[in-house]
């Protein structure tokens, strides 16, 4: 449920945009008095913030600055004023929006619900998910550079992580020791190679049930390895 703060200096307006807004299933907080308003919108977390200008303490102008110069919460901005200056410095200051009295509270109730979902695709769209490959029980997560078997996390070396997730990410194909050598290690083999089976046979000792069978990385004798799917 969305939770939305009016700073509204009329108390029989402020009830009113109250009641419509709980009717619309958001959660309302009301001060009236704009010094208070503003410590309140600065220290807790809203939604959203419907905002009067003309203020006992602050006015409409100073909270929206202020609110603007710490957070991107959507301000709505309510006013008698119709004077294009006033719509302009209110927008100048950071408000989304911009609304003169008197209005109709179903206009009210629809500016708030398209600024909300506005936002709320704009902060989805900056969520990045992490890149992750699940296989069986078994889950890797490449951006955080973590592996569960089983929902319970195991922990890898370095080599041992870019090895595994490497593998995973190409199912179903067989490389040579000296390949796996060249990409990981990123040097060519000089006859070290050694090392890639000690890596593999540590990695199935944290994800295999059964080492003598695995099921995720198995081997292909004289050639070299292969992740199954």
């Amino acid at each position: 449920m969305s939770k939305l703060l009016i700073i509204e200096d009329e108390v029989a307006i402020a009830d009113l945009e109250k009641d419509y807004l709980e009717l619309s299933g958001f959660e309302v907080e009301v001060e009236n008095d704009g010094e208070q308003g503003l410590v309140r919108a600065l220290n807790e977390e809203f939604d959203m913030f419907i905002l009067d200008l003309m203020l006992p303490g602050v006015d409409g102008f100073e909270i929206c600055k202020r609110i603007r110069e710490n957070k991107n919460t959507p301000i709505l901005m309510v006013s008698a004023k119709k004077d294009d200056i006033d719509k302009i410095r209110g927008l100048g200051l950071g408000a989304d929006d911009y609304i003169t009295k008197p209005f109709s509270p179903s206009e009210l109730v629809a500016r708030v619900k398209a600024h909300l979902s506005r936002y709320e695709r704009l902060i989805n769209s900056n969520v990045q998910e992490n890149d992750i490959i699940e296989i069986r029980g078994l889950k890797i997560d490449k951006t955080a550079r973590r592996v569960w078997v089983n929902e319970e996390e195991k922990q890898f070396t370095t080599k041992e992580f870019d090895l595994l997730s490497f593998l995973a990410q190409n199912p179903n194909h067989v490389f040579s020791k000296e390949e796996l050598f060249s990409r990981i290690w990123d040097l060519e083999s000089v006859g070290d190679i050694a090392t890639v089976t000690v890596h593999i046979k540590k990695i199935r000792e944290k994800i295999e049930l059964n080492t003598a069978k695995p099921q995720y990385i198995e081997t292909i004798w004289g050639v070299g390895y292969r992740f199954k799917i």
